[in-house]
Formats: structure tokens, C-alpha cells, sequence
């Protein structure tokens, strides 16, 4: 079954491909100009650090949802070991196996396709067990540096934490930007707090993921018209989930990265910024999410931090 009219309706109207050129592969991360960090970096006045990544550990937020993402699997390979002779250093190394999405990280373009297209209108066939992601790996998105705005969506509705069935819509962003007294504009990273994550650090992952409020279809088009760079949230599946449209699975990511060419985001702890853009009244940051270089990644883990 392909995808119903309202969704090509809508991907006509946020398609990107070409815009860059046809060789493109970063998609709307061309909007993060040196002039746009150079702001970003400019509006740096208490110097506070936020960490936004959540803790990389074996219990961490899957649940067996989609099969092999799997959380870290952390083994100490060599503990004290004198690797030049006795009474030379002892060295202690160890290794990770994990899902690139399993924790707080970033969405490549490649990571989903719809229609057997990927952005840019590439074959979704360029993706492969070998190769990996023969276009728009992780790897491409370089530097991820920019102005972080924090749309907290909860707290400008009065609340610690939006019900499990709560779409976000264009009007409830447009309500937290107004809410924090800020405007979005070209190349910035919108980060949308719905305070799902208390679940997940309350020790309940199976409600954290299910049901979970998110963005919904209507979104892409408002991010769009803003010409945002990336977008990131602290949900584990980014959009509401189950889907406002029946029998239509991950459309935002499929408009998102497909045909907008915009990386977006999950897994973000914005607990502490919210406070902390509370307690200064500024929702405007400097924010440093680089993604790990892995080449042909279809996502990498990644440790944001927001400067206020």
C-alpha cells in the first residue's frame, strides 16, 4: 500500500531536492552558514554548558521495538594488562557493541526511503549490506554547530509532560516560540521538548515508547517554511506514536529526511535546558551536536551540549 494523497500533497509542498544542487548530500544543514554559528556563538553570555545526551549504558531506552537495535554492550577487552613486560604501564581497554540509534542520537538522511526514493531523489538501492549508505551517510553531515532554539511545548501549555496522544501541531510550536519569546530562523536547530523522557527516567522504557506524544504530519511544513536545519525531540520514535493517520507509519520521518533533507533527532534529554531556559529566560543557544564520522552510517550516537 503506498502512501495516501495527503502525504504527496504535503511532500510537494517541503520537497527540497535540487535545491542545493543535484549532487547534494546534507540536505538542509546547507543552511548553517558560517554567518549563522558566528551569531549563534556571539549570543554566548553566561557561558552555562547543558548536556543533553542521555547516559550510554546496557539498560538504556530499547525496548526490542525494531529488531537489532540494541542497546550498548559495553566489555572491558583488556583490564591492567602490561602489554611491554612485567612492571612496564598496565593499559585497560574496551569495546561497545550498539544500535548507531539506540541512545540519543541523529537520524542520517538514509534512514528511511519511501516510494524506493531516499533524498535527492536517489534510489533507496544505494543503501546496502556492504556499502552501507552509498550517499548521505552520517559521515557526510561534517559539523553540526548552530543556533539551538528550545521549543518547549510542555511547559508553554502549563505542563510537566504532554499526554501520550498529544500530536504537536505548527500552532503548539508557534505557541512555545512565542512562549519563549524567541524566533525561529534559517539554519537553526529546533529542539521540541514534550517532557516524554520523564518516563523513561522514571524506569518505565515499555511507556516511554508506547503511547508517546510527538510531532505531527502538519510540523514538516512549519520547519520548512522557517528553512530549519535539523530538528531533534525527546521521544523515542519523533512523531506521535501510534500515527494520527491511520495505517500511515513514520510519515514525519519520511518527509523529514526524504524530502526535506533534514536530519532529525531523538532521545534528547531536555530536562535541564528546560530549566535552565526558564530560570534566564532565553531560549536561544549555541548548540554543539557533532555526529560520530562513522562512513555509511544511517545514524550515530551523538553527546549535544547547549551553551547559554
Amino acid at each position: 500500500m503506498g502512501m495516501p494523497p495527503e502525504f504527496h500533497d504535503i511532500a510537494k509542498r517541503v520537497n527540497n531536492w535540487g535545491r542545493w544542487g543535484a549532487g547534494d548530500e546534507i540536505g538542509t544543514l546547507n543552511l548553517i552558514t558560517d554567518e549563522v554559528v558566528r551569531a549563534a556563538a556571539a549570543g554566548v553570555r553566561s557561558g552555562r554548558r547543558i548536556p543533553l545526551a542521555l547516559p550510554l549504558k546496557e539498560d538504556g531506552v530499547q525496548a526490542g521495538l525494531i529488531p537489532g537495535r540494541i542497546n550498548p554492550l559495553h566489555t572491558m577487552v583488556q583490564i591492567n594488562q602490561e602489554l611491554f613486560g612485567p612492571g612496564t604501564v598496565a593499559c585497560s581497554d574496551d569495546a561497545v557493541t550498539m544500535g548507531l540509534q539506540a541512545g540519543t542520537h541523529w537520524d542520517a538522511l538514509t534512514h528511511v526511503s519511501h516510494s524506493g526514493k531516499i533524498y535527492n531523489g536517489r534510489p533507496a538501492g544505494t543503501v546496502t549490506a556492504h556499502g552501507r549508505a552509498e550517499f548521505s551517510g552520517i559521515d557526510k553531515a561534517g559539523h553540526i554547530v548552530s543556533r539551538g532554539v528550545l521549543l518547549d511545548v510542555a511547559r508553554a501549555k502549563g505542563l510537566d509532560r504532554l499526554p501520550g496522544g498529544h500530536a504537536v501541531t505548527p500552532e503548539d510550536l508557534a505557541e512555545a516560540e512565542e512562549f519563549g519569546g524567541i524566533t525561529v530562523r534559517a539554519g537553526d536547530v529546533a529542539l521540541v521538548r514534550t517532557g516524554q523522557i520523564q518516563v523513561y527516567l522514571a524506569g518505565d522504557k515499555h511507556g516511554y515508547g508506547f503511547p508517546s506524544p510527538g510531532l505531527s504530519v502538519r510540523t514538516p511544513e512549519w520547519f520548512h517554511a522557517r528553512d530549519v536545519a535539523a530538528v531533534a525531540n525527546d521521544t523515542l520514535t519523533f512523531e506521535i506514536f501510534p500515527p494520527e493517520i491511520d495505517n500511515l507509519w513514520l510519515p514525519v520521518h519520511a518527509l523529514d529526511l526524504v524530502e526535506m533533507g533534514m536530519h532529525q533527532g531523538q532521545n534528547w534529554n531536555l530536562e535541564k535546558l528546560s530549566t535552565a531556559c526558564a530560570e534566564e529566560n532565553r531560549y536561544g543557544f549555541l548548540l554543539s551536536a557533532m555526529p560520530e564520522p562513522f562512513v555509511g552510517g544511517v545514524g550515530t550516537p551523538v553527546a549535544p551540549v547547549a551553551v547559554l
